[in-house]
């Protein structure tokens, strides 16, 4: 019912037909207390209830700050873990409950680059063992023959070809990223999940590794799932985008629809808080800004999950009633007043940070000579 719900309402957007699709997707992780006989108490709620669909050749970025849950969803899309309840189809087949025998061969088709290029690499191997041992593992290849592909391999993200040879520590954040790209590629996978690939590296370097990946997405017709908390590298890379807060989807829309229309009041603080390349603007504008810390999702707030945080709050329904995924112009919002958001007739709050208390900015002077 909740994947019925999403496609009537656009979540599986217009590219190619849905290769992935989500539909009511848990993941729960248990909490239990005891020494010698664990009791159950309560659950972690990671991922509550998820429907969305990725389709071929698309990129699809998942955002949302730490904790919300975008990274879990990730990897139980690949079922590196169990998803709870809902369903997990993969080109028509529903994976969510199959064997790990079952998903071998599906396996191939679906691979994962990590957020950290040093511990997502065995210092003990050879970048060639690294990169060939997929090829092994799946009987893709063997002999001389993982050789040869290992070097095409490394052609393709950019590596020299001795690098087959030299070990991880050999090499910079940039080159192990790459080394890993390569590793996902070794099987021809149709889908990758990039888990903020980027994340951890130098500004000018993650500009390489997203042009990069946008160079194999065209050559290769590859479909991605780019996890990040970076706002500006998703828009780029990103034709749509969802926002997760505390488990939840909350705004689903075109990348550059989200960019320059947010509905949701998260996705409006968290545009807000992007820092804008110019000292006159950035001195004066005065950001949106979310109050206190995100809650426990072991024991999420009741109605909508970001009221207790939101500048845009209505008291009474927000704090009761759990709003839904719905249409609004070309979005997908679960706010009960996108509307009146976007018209202007709820206002962000006044914040109550000391800038805002009618105290003085504090100046910053150079120290004496």
């Amino acid at each position: 019912m909740a994947r019925l719900a999403a496609e009537s309402l656009g979540v599986t957007g217009a590219n190619g037909g849905p290769l992935v699709e989500l539909d009511d997707v848990r993941v729960w992780f248990p909490l239990t207390s005891g020494i010698l006989l664990d009791r159950h108490v309560g659950d972690v709620k990671a991922v509550d209830g998820v429907s969305f669909s990725i389709n071929r050749g698309e990129t699809l970025g998942l955002v949302g700050e730490s904790g919300c849950g975008k990274s879990t969803l990730g990897r139980a899309i690949l079922r590196l873990y169990e998803p709870t309840s809902g369903r997990i189809t993969f080109d028509g087949v529903d994976i969510t409950t199959m064997s790990d025998n079952e998903l071998r061969p599906i396996r191939r088709r679906m691979q994962m680059v990590f957020q950290d290029p040093y511990s997502s690499l065995n210092p003990r191997h050879s970048i060639g063992r690294i990169v060939g041992e997929p090829l092994r593992t799946h009987d893709v290849s063997s002999g001389k023959g993982v050789g040869r592909r290992v070097q095409e391999l490394l052609a393709v993200v950019g590596l020299p070809g001795d690098a087959a040879d030299r070990y991880p520590h050999e090499f910079s954040g940039g080159q192990r990223q790459r080394i890993g790209l390569a590793r996902a590629l070794a099987v021809n996978p149709q889908f990758l999940v990039c888990d903020e690939p980027v994340s951890a590296l130098d500004v000018s370097i993650q500009a390489q590794i997203v042009n990069l990946l946008e160079e194999l997405q065209d050559k290769l017709d590859l479909t991605f799932l780019f996890i990040a908390h970076d706002l500006a590298v998703v828009r780029h890379i990103s034709d749509r985008i969802v926002v997760m807060y505390l488990g939840k989807v909350v705004e689903v829309a075109p990348a550059d629809g989200l960019y320059d229309n947010p509905l949701h009041p998260y996705t409006i603080t968290l545009l807000s808080a992007i820092p804008i390349p110019d000292p006159v603007v950035e001195r004066t504008r005065r950001p949106i800004r979310v109050q206190g810390d995100l809650p426990s999702p072991a024991n999420p707030p009741r109605g909508c999950r970001f009221h207790t945080r939101c500048p845009f709050v209505q008291e009474t329904r927000c704090a009761e009633e759990e709003p839904l995924l719905r249409a609004v112009d070309d979005h997908i919002v679960a706010c009960h007043f996108a509307e009146e958001i976007k018209a202007g007739r709820i206002t962000p709050r006044e914040r109550e940070a000391t800038f805002d208390a009618g105290l003085p900015e504090p100046v910053f002077e150079p120290p004496p000579d």
